[in-house]
């Protein structure tokens, strides 16, 4: 009985198994420089920080103790080696690692020994500080990235203190004569405060939405599939990239389809768009009505071979001008299914099927229906960066037209087919122009891109890159090499 309730479980847990619609690469080249970028930015903002409150206990002989707190300490002065950060496979993390950091603060520290008691400021040097930290990455039930602290070790290899004010001289000679305990009360400190802060970053992931509105109409959930898959050189996040809408909240009447990234170079990091994502915001977009589209003349370019009003519909629909003279029309187009993308090798596919019923609008207002038809069309389109810039084209692979039904007789579908198709041909030569320009790329607040290449390739769309981060200091300068702290 037990292995037939097994085997249901295995193939249960197995079809669960979800393909993402992105995926997110970054590469060891993109996490050496993150990791320099961020020691130059905290090293830039130490200034400007206030630490945690520091207390202890120091045992002074067999039944006396010495106790301690350090407040309002602020960091003076401080020695940032370059950190070591590697992607651990065994970890499913990473390994973080820092050695050799010398750094001078003060601040206020109150004391009490037996019955005396007293207050003043200090001056703390700790030399040559070892931190290694390793980090587990993970994925809740819903969705969010997690972090977890798996070992911390840290090693102080020396402490000096200066106190000043009240009492300072009783208690500096006893922090002078049990300095080992001291170093060993700061040592045991900093791990803890380490877990802490791993700790205050999984609430904020916990508490972070995974689904973002995008406009009035659309949202979009980005929650992971699967835990980071983490090897040597890399970390793979996959996000379930699917778009929908605000008020249906339906899902597509399809599933992301799994896809194999190639390797492409050596670049920071990379992120990959499949066709479900693309085409789930499409279904977003159909559901909700936006590929129903009214049409009247004023929306048409003035030189469009085909005007939508009576007198000039006479070369498509010979009895519309006799019927009807000199009436404008108007044009309703229903999408009668999702305008799908498909992703091929260096181009992106599109198709739009719709229905397009015309009216002709009455001097009172009034609206006549004069024929109904269905358009079938196909357009095909590429996409690259060059300096910068996103490039591209897109033509016309098909436009047809089929009569469905006609209040004014005959229609020349045949000829009027080619004359819209014509247009739209014109219309897409305009926009060509304007994509063989380029648009710029995306620039965040305090980064760019640099040397990006866009791909467009079966299944999926693949953007690699290397970035560029600045700090907000750009004057900062990172000091030299010293132990001279007082």
């Amino acid at each position: 009985m037990l292995q037939p309730v097994i085997l249901l479980f295995v193939l249960g847990t197995c079809s669960a198994v979800e393909n993402p619609g992105i995926e997110i690469t970054v590469n060891n080249k993109g996490l050496q420089y993150g990791k320099h970028a961020g020691a130059d930015w905290i090293q830039g903002i130490l200034g400007n920080i206030t630490l945690p409150f520091m207390d202890g206990r120091i045992r002074v002989g067999c039944f006396s103790s010495l106790y301690y707190t350090f407040t309002d300490t602020r960091i003076r002065k401080c020695d940032l080696p370059e950190p070591s950060v590697e992607f651990s496979p065994e970890a499913a993390g990473l390994n973080m690692s820092i050695s050799g950091l010398s750094v001078a603060l003060t601040g206020e520290w109150m004391a009490s020994f037996s019955f005396l008691q007293s207050v003043g400021s200090f001056n703390m040097a700790l030399f040559s500080v070892d931190v290694t930290s390793v980090v587990k990455l993970d994925r809740d039930n819903n969705g969010h990235l997690s972090v977890s602290s798996v070992s911390c070790e840290a090693h102080v290899e020396n402490v000096d203190i200066s106190l000043s004010g009240g009492a300072s001289w009783v208690f500096q000679a006893l922090m002078n004569r049990h300095k080992s305990q001291f170093k060993q009360n700061i040592e045991d400190g900093i791990c803890p405060q380490v877990e802490k802060s791993i700790a205050n970053l999984e609430h904020y992931l916990q508490v972070m939405n995974v689904s973002f509105d995008v406009d009035h109409t659309l949202a979009v959930n980005l929650s992971l599939t699967a835990s980071p898959d983490i090897n040597p050189s890399s970390l793979n996040v996959g996000l379930k990239g699917e778009f929908f809408s605000i008020q249906t909240h339906n899902d597509p009447p399809f599933e992301a389809q799994p896809f194999t990234v190639p390797v492409q170079g050596d670049y920071m990091f990379s992120v990959v768009l499949s066709e479900y994502t693309v085409n789930s915001a499409l279904y977003g977009y159909y559901s909700a009505g936006l590929f129903n589209i009214f049409i009247n003349d004023s929306m048409i370019p003035p030189d469009f071979p085909v005007h939508l009003n009576t007198s000039s519909m006479g070369p498509y629909i010979p009895q519309l001008p006799k019927a009807l003279l000199g009436l404008q029309m108007n044009l309703q187009v229903n999408a009668t299914s999702v305008p799908m993308v498909t992703f091929q090798p260096d181009w992106a596919k599109q198709s739009f099927h719709a229905t397009a019923e015309a009216f002709a609008v009455q001097p009172n207002g009034t609206q006549t229906p004069l024929f109904q038809l269905r358009a079938d069309s196909a357009f095909s389109g590429q996409s690259w960066i060059d300096a910068g810039k996103v490039k591209g084209n897109v033509s016309v692979d098909n436009f047809t037209l089929t009569l469905i039904s006609s209040d004014v007789g005959p229609v020349n579908t045949k000829t009027l087919g080619k004359s819209t198709r014509e247009g739209i041909e014109m219309i897409l030569t305009r926009v060509n122009e304007a994509l063989s320009r380029g648009l710029d790329l995306p620039r965040l607040k305090r980064a760019k891109f640099v040397n990006s290449v866009l791909k467009v390739e079966q299944g999926f769309v693949s953007f690699f890159s290397d970035a560029e981060v600045w700090p907000t200091d750009r004057g900062f300068n990172r000091p030299k090499h010293t132990h001279e702290f007082f």
